[in-house]
């Protein structure tokens, strides 16, 4: 029995499906172990490491309020139609839409553009993921020492601007990635998940109950959760509404691929509930954990992608036995990341295997030097590459971050939306929604949720994402 009240899962495979089409695929040994596999990939560097900044950027409350309810009316609906297809075409992403329609249709390039989305996605993913594997080895040295604001601050813009110091723990981060990746679905991704996703709540907690005693804590408990305003616009409305897709690793075939590993009897309504809530609590959590401590030692919330790297070391110079709060922390941010990159990974490898017929070592192989290969740009944006701007007036880093989340995520929800309300067998949907499921008679306005609520506040965001180009 799961802690959500789901019997575990058998660990025999289900039986075949009719659109089976490849070998036997990998299988979830319970369901406990697939709901950390998903959560993981959810939990990851954007609620950690992105969404404070972001929520920072933006004014906090309203922000915050916008993206919960994101997460409620177009996060968790999309989710369950991911689950639906992956369960329902037992495939990866790059073959879900062509074999759930007309296998040489057009719809078989949605699966590419998800599989591409993800490739880039963890290029520059793997490179954040990089600066929490070099600030554990700094904690080690307590490389804060009595350092103010302003220092540790400039610590981290010399981090960012070492073009081969982020190429290398960036090639570490994905060789780490790549041999999980490597072991497979259960002696891989899904032992992994149990024991990282546990451990990075754990001490997620024991950082809140730290910073409860700050003296900007009621600052930042009212920063996150009341409404300012003056403070938000149209683009953070839109930030919001992406960031939702990103968090959720949504838009991007990974639910689509975890989700054709999961046997018969997985309620996937009630999974994806259990993975929103989880993800939800972890972001809200980060904010109350990093805002704290910038209202107390006088930081700006604005400071962008480095936020949390300025503000964390701040709390654990003050705290007793504090490198090693700050060593267990960087630790599980970059269990975090390793959690989530599992799964970005995993849509690469998986539609290698499915498409090009190859073993697990080949295509892990290829994937990984692929994405290390796109990955060097984003390493080198603070340093040679800092001019390249691509997007607005943005580095090459930034515009891959800022493409994937207000572009390519939303067009990939919005391509899911409509596959699973329009071109998919209703049939096949009701089935996969669950028949016997506690949600049944969510049915019909889940499916009027996906073909019509879904599609128009996506479109919204890509088009406001084209005018502001």
């Amino acid at each position: 029995m799961s802690p959500f009240g789901c019997p575990s899962a058998p660990a025999s495979a289900p039986p075949p499906s009719p659109f089976i089409r490849f070998a036997p695929r990998g299988r979830w040994s319970s369901q406990f172990g697939f709901l950390c596999a998903c959560a993981g990939s959810a939990v990851g560097l954007g609620n950690i490491w992105k969404f404070p900044y972001i929520a920072g950027e933006n004014g906090g409350g309203l922000f915050v309020l916008i993206y919960v309810l994101s997460i409620m009316f177009l996060g968790i609906p999309i989710m369950v139609g991911e689950f639906a297809m992956g369960r329902a075409s037992q495939a990866s992403a790059a073959s879900a839409f062509g074999m759930l329609s007309t296998p040489r249709g057009p719809w078989r390039f949605a699966g590419w553009f998800q599989v591409a989305t993800t490739l880039g996605i963890l290029s520059f993913y793997s490179v954040a993921a990089g600066w929490a594997l070099h600030y554990v080895l700094l904690s080690v040295t307590n490389f804060a020492g009595d350092a103010d604001a302003f220092a540790v601050g400039a610590h981290f813009q010399r981090v960012y601007e070492s073009g081969a110091l982020n190429v290398f723990w960036s090639g570490v981060f994905l060789a780490i990635t790549g041999a999980v990746v490597f072991s497979g679905v259960r002696e891989g991704i899904e032992k992994a998940s149990i024991i990282l996703m546990p451990a990075l709540f754990g001490v997620l907690c024991i950082l809140f109950l730290r910073v409860t005693s700050l003296p900007g804590f009621t600052e930042a408990f009212s920063f996150v959760f009341l409404p300012h305003f003056e403070l938000m616009s149209a683009g953070g409305v839109m930030e919001a509404v992406g960031h939702a897709f990103f968090t959720l690793s949504l838009g991007q075939g990974i639910m689509i691929t975890y989700g054709s590993y999961l046997p018969r009897d997985t309620d996937i309504v009630g999974s994806a509930i259990a993975v929103s809530v989880m993800d939800t609590f972890v972001a809200l959590l980060s904010c109350l954990i990093v805002f704290p401590v910038v209202f107390s030692y006088g930081m700006d919330p604005e400071s962008g992608p480095g936020l949390i790297f300025e503000t964390m070391p701040m709390l654990f110079q003050r705290m007793p036995g504090g490198w090693i709060f700050s060593f267990l922390f960087f630790n599980l941010l970059a269990f975090a990341a390793l959690s989530s990159a599992i799964s970005l990974l995993e849509v690469l490898v998986s539609s290698l295997i499915d498409v090009m017929e190859w073993d697990r070592k080949k295509a892990t192989i290829v994937a990984a030097a692929s994405v290390f290969a796109l990955a060097i740009p984003s390493a080198l944006s603070g340093g040679v590459l800092w001019d390249w701007i691509v997007v607005d007036n943005r580095n090459f880093f930034e515009s891959m971050d800022y493409l994937s989340t207000n572009w390519a995520l939303p067009i990939g929800g919005l391509i899911t939306a409509l596959f699973v309300g329009f071109r998919m067998d209703p049939n096949v949907v009701r089935k996969e929604f669950g028949e016997d499921s506690p949600f049944t008679s969510l049915f019909v306005p889940w499916m009027n949720c996906v073909r019509f609520i879904c599609p128009v506040a996506v479109a919204a965001v890509f088009l406001y994402s084209i005018r502001s180009i």
